[in-house]
C-alpha cells in the first residue's frame, strides 16, 4: 500500500485523522497521490476500475475449450465435440454456458510464448516479463496496489483463496504492495477470512489490551520512530491499515450476507463461491482481485478430466459475467482469464496432452473489450499462431492501458534501477471497444 510521506512517519499516518473533517477518506488520499505521481507521464483515461484476474494452474487446454479443431485429424482434434457459439464461432462442448453470451467476451486464440515449464509460464503471465535471476518483478495486482493504492478501505490486491505462487506478489517493490490473502476457500463451510472479524471486533494481543487502532499505531511509533527497518514499517502499516478498515468494507467479505439463489446460479462449489467472492469485492471497492482454480495439468484421460472439471467453472464464469452485467459493472470491470501456457496439438499415448506454450488462448470481458470477438487464430492443428500473434507482453500492456496505467512507465528497483513496468508490449488496440 502506498505510503503516506518517504520514509514513512508516525506524522505522515495520522493525517489520517486530520483529513477525516474535510470529508475525505484514506482511500481518497492515497488515489490523489497516485495521481500526482503520474504528473510526469501521459495521462490514459481508464476504462476499467477493476480486473478480476481468473488463473487456471497447470496449462487448460485451448483446443478442449476456446479452440477445437474439428476438421483435423483424430489424434489432434481428440474426442470432444464442438458447440456452435451465439456469435456463430465454433467452442468446445465443455462451454456451453459460455457459448451462449459469447457476445459478451473476447476470446484470442492466439497468445504465445516460449517458456514450457511451469514456473516460467506462471512467472510471464503474471507481470508480463519473461523469467530473470537478477530481478524479481512484481505481479499485475502488486504494480496496480502502487499505482492506485487503497480503494473505499478495502486492499487493493486481493487474493482468493489464497495467494497461488511466488510470482503473484510485489516483487522488487515493497512488500506491503503484495496481495491480501483471504486464507480460506469461500466454498467452505464456516469460511472466515484470516485475522478479520466480521463484527468489527479487533484482536489486539499483541498489545497487550484491546484499545483503538489508532492508539495502537501510535505506539507503534512512539518506541520504533528512529528505526529505518522500512520493511518492518510497511508490514507493519498494511497490518494498522487493515484494523481502522470500515464495517462496509469488512462486509464485502460477508458471502453467507449473498443471497441464496444467486450463491445457487454461482454453483454452491469452489469456482462458484470464490467467483461471487471476486464480484464482492470489486463492488465493494478493491481494484485487482486475483481468483485461482483448478488442476489443469493434464498428461492423461484428458477428455474425462475435461468433462468432470470444466462444469463448474463454464458455469460460475458465465454467471460472474452477467451478474457483472445486471449490476451495471461489467463495463467497468475486466475479467481476465488465463493460464500458463496450452497444451500441445496431438493425444499422447496416455490420451492426454502435455506442456505447449507456443499458441493458447485467453478470455477477456468488460473493463472496455469488445464482446463477440474471437482474435487471432492457431493453424490447422492447434500448433502455432497462424495470424495476430500475441505475446504476454502485450496483453499485460492492454490491460494496463485499460486501467489507466502507462506500461512504460519505470519504477525503481532496489539499487535505484529504473524498471518498466512492462517492456516492449503493444496495445492490442483491436479488442477495445
Amino acid at each position: 500500500m502506498r505510503c503516506l510521506g518517504n520514509p514513512m512517519d508516525r506524522r505522515g499516518f495520522l493525517t489520517v485523522g486530520a483529513v477525516g473533517g474535510l470529508g475525505l477518506t484514506l482511500g481518497d488520499m492515497f488515489r490523489l497521490q497516485a495521481r500526482a505521481d503520474k504528473k510526469h507521464y501521459d495521462f490514459i483515461e481508464a476504462k476499467a476500475e477493476s480486473v478480476i484476474h481468473i488463473f487456471l494452474p497447470g496449462g487448460i487446454a485451448h483446443q478442449e475449450t476456446f479452440d477445437p479443431k474439428p476438421y483435423s485429424p483424430l489424434e489432434y482434434r481428440g474426442e470432444m465435440k464442438t458447440i456452435k457459439t451465439k456469435t456463430g464461432d465454433v467452442f468446445c462442448e465443455t462451454v456451453p454456458r459460455l457459448a451462449s453470451i459469447s457476445d459478451k467476451f473476447t476470446v484470442i486464440r492466439s497468445l504465445s510464448h516460449g517458456e514450457a515449464a511451469h514456473e516460467r509460464g506462471t512467472h510471464n503471465m503474471f507481470t508480463g516479463y519473461k523469467p530473470s535471476p537478477a530481478l524479481s518483478y512484481p505481479s499485475f495486482g502488486s504494480v496496480v496496489s502502487h499505482e492506485y493504492g487503497p480503494r473505499n478501505n478495502l486492499p487493493p490486491y486481493i487474493a482468493i483463496p489464497s495467494n497461488p505462487n511466488e510470482f503473484s506478489g510485489s516483487g522488487y517493490l515493497s512488500s506491503s504492495y503484495g496481495p491480501f490473502s483471504l486464507g480460506a476457500d469461500p466454498a467452505n463451510k464456516g469460511f472466515k477470512v484470516q485475522d478479520l472479524n466480521l463484527q468489527g471486533d479487533v484482536d489486539m494481543a499483541r498489545f497487550g489490551r484491546r484499545r483503538s487502532a489508532l492508539q495502537a499505531v501510535n505506539e507503534y511509533f512512539e518506541s520504533k520512530q528512529k528505526s529505518d527497518n522500512l520493511t518492518a514499517m510497511d508490514t507493519f502499516y498494511e497490518r494498522a491499515y487493515s484494523l481502522i478498515s470500515s464495517d462496509s468494507a469488512r462486509e464485502a467479505f460477508n458471502i453467507e450476507a449473498e443471497d441464496n439463489a444467486l450463491r445457487d446460479k454461482y454453483g454452491r462449489n469452489a469456482a462458484g463461491q470464490r467467483l461471487l467472492m471476486a464480484r464482492r469485492l470489486v463492488e465493494a471497492g478493491s481494484r485487482m482481485v486475483s481468483v485461482t482454480y483448478g488442476g489443469w495439468d493434464m498428461h492423461a484421460q484428458i477428455a474425462g478430466s475435461m468433462r468432470r472439471d470444466m462444469p463448474p467453472l463454464d458455469q460460475a464464469l458465465a454467471t460472474l459475467i452477467e451478474d457483472l452485467e445486471s449490476r451495471g459493472l461489467l463495463s467497468k470491470t475486466l475479467v481476465m482469464v488465463s493460464s500458463e501456457f496450452g497444451r500441445t496439438p496431438k493425444i499422447n499415448n496416455d490420451g492426454g496432452r502435455d506442456h505447449w506454450p507456443k499458441v493458447f488462448s485467453v478470455l477477456l470481458a468488460g473493463g472496455g473489450i469488445k464482446g463477440g470477438l474471437v482474435y487471432g487464430s492457431s493453424d490447422a492443428t492447434a500448433t502455432e499462431p497462424e495470424f495476430d500473434a500475441v505475446s504476454p507482453e502485450d496483453l499485460a500492456t492492454t490491460m494496463y492501458h485499460l486501467m489507466g496505467i502507462v506500461a512504460d512507465k519505470e519504477l525503481m528497483a532496489p539499487g535505484d534501477r529504473p524498471i518498466e513496468i512492462c517492456d516492449g508490449g503493444r496495445v492490442v488496440t483491436d479488442l477495445i471497444a
